[in-house]
């Protein structure tokens, strides 16, 4: 692996922490009292970080051909960083635009229902060990 595609991810990902960290806050303060605890700030992050990988994938097949390590940084680093939702919508979008139904649902449902089981997994284990 070459050593700019790790720097750029690097960069990429510790640019990505800070503004989802930042956006995560801002709208979180700014409209939190009115939304009973809602988690505004993670969706519209999860939102718009799905938007900028559209974005940067369709212009990277028609548009756009960066370097390497310029597409790492932004799509694995910035915006994976910023959200790995946006991850995950472009890859069921992937499978679905292949014709790969079966696959894509069963990637979404997946996602959801194991990334769920295994946050409660987490909570449960340490509840046993420190309880």
């Amino acid at each position: 692996m070459q050593l700019q595609i790790l720097i750029g991810v690097a960069l990429g990902g510790a640019l990505g922490a800070l503004g989802r960290y930042v956006m995560v806050s801002q709208v979180s303060h700014a409209f939190g009292p009115w939304l009973g605890g809602f988690p505004l700030g993670t969706l519209s992050v999860n939102v718009l970080g799905s938007f900028a990988m559209g974005l940067l994938v369709e212009a990277f097949a028609l548009a756009w051909s960066p370097p390497e390590a310029l597409r790492a940084f932004l799509t694995v680093g910035l915006l994976g960083a910023f959200t790995t939702f946006s991850t995950f919508s472009m890859e069921a979008v992937l499978l679905y635009e292949r014709g790969a139904l079966l696959p894509a649902a069963g990637y979404i449902g997946a996602s959801v229902v194991l990334s769920i089981t295994g946050f409660v997994a987490g909570l449960a284990l340490v509840r046993a060990v420190v309880a």
